[in-house]
């Protein structure tokens, strides 16, 4: 299917559309967690695990904002090249709110998952968390509202599934870790980030995945929106070591496409521009998997910026 129509089915999607596309996207994501496998991706828990082959394509918060998400498919050929089984795409969450078109997003994004199983990791961000860690503004609800009139519950509570469903992070080994906020403090294996969402409340490490910010003092405090920490350079050192990668891609907080924390170790990136956080530009990255591993400061050089 062409980006053209895809974005047509979008904007005009029924309801029931919806609602199917919702219920299939949650059947695939519960079924790869039961299988521990997506093609040639092994997943433990709401971990995912990519090979040190092949390309993907990385994106930051979207928040509604459809056309940089078109921009960024057309720009990166992604749907051409994954038809031919080179490349994958990772989406860091943060996929409604404060965007317009926070249901076109959620449909598009969905449709890709259908159409492209195997290549599509679709991660959970602060806005797709669990119900106890709420964000404000939340005005997805809203969004559904206006379109679905009064099926607009039914079909909110639906995504409440899809977003408990949906994986946490990714790792590509000796490499990268790839999640939405922040790194969970405390941990003692990996199996704490797979499976963070088992031991939430319990163990905040989902809060934190989904939640922190890296600042800029050695340690870590907690975080004024609410929830999650502010982590340090050293938590930063520590973690990263554990895991045996050597840098941190993330998303959650609002830049001119990238930004650069705790020596390179932490790059942010940020996919959606314009109102309300009014960056001048965003970006996304396409990364060589079979490349040796890069810091921040080798990745930022390669992001495309639009």
């Amino acid at each position: 299917m062409e980006i053209a129509q895809l974005t047509r089915k979008a904007a005009a999607s029924t309801a029931e559309e919806f609602s199917n596309l919702v219920k299939t996207s949650v059947e695939t994501l519960i079924e790869e967690r039961s299988r521990e496998r997506s093609g040639e991706l092994e997943i433990e828990g709401g971990l995912v695990y990519f090979p040190s082959k092949g390309k993907t394509i990385v994106v930051g918060d979207l928040h509604g904002d459809l056309q940089s998400l078109i921009f960024i498919l057309e720009e990166s050929g992604f749907m051409r090249s994954s038809a031919q089984g080179r490349e994958y795409i990772v989406f860091l969450g943060d996929y409604g709110d404060r965007g317009n078109e926070s249901v076109e997003v959620y449909y598009f994004i969905l449709s890709l998952k259908s159409i492209f199983k195997e290549k599509v990791i679709l991660l959970r961000g602060n806005h797709e968390g669990p119900p106890d860690l709420g964000v404000r503004p939340h005005d997805l609800p809203y969004f559904l509202r206006a379109r679905y009139a009064g099926k607009w519950r039914n079909i909110y509570e639906s995504l409440q599934e899809l977003f408990d469903s949906l994986h946490h992070s990714v790792i590509v080994k000796e490499k990268y870790l790839m999640l939405h906020g922040g790194l969970p403090e405390g941990i003692t294996s990996v199996a704490d980030i797979a499976y963070a969402h088992q031991y939430h409340p319990d163990k905040r490490y989902l809060e934190q995945i989904l939640w922190s910010d890296p600042g800029q003092t050695p340690r870590s405090y907690p975080s004024p929106r609410g929830a999650g920490r502010i982590f340090g350079e050293k938590i930063t050192r520590e973690v990263l070591d554990q895991l045996g990668v050597k840098t941190l891609i993330r998303s959650h907080e609002p830049c001119e496409g990238t930004f650069l924390n705790h020596k390179g170790k932490v790059l942010t990136l940020f996919s959606r521009k314009g109102a309300p956080y009014f960056n001048s530009q965003a970006a996304y990255l396409e990364i060589n998997l079979s490349d040796e591993a890069k810091s921040g400061q080798e990745l930022i050089k390669q992001a495309r910026y639009f």
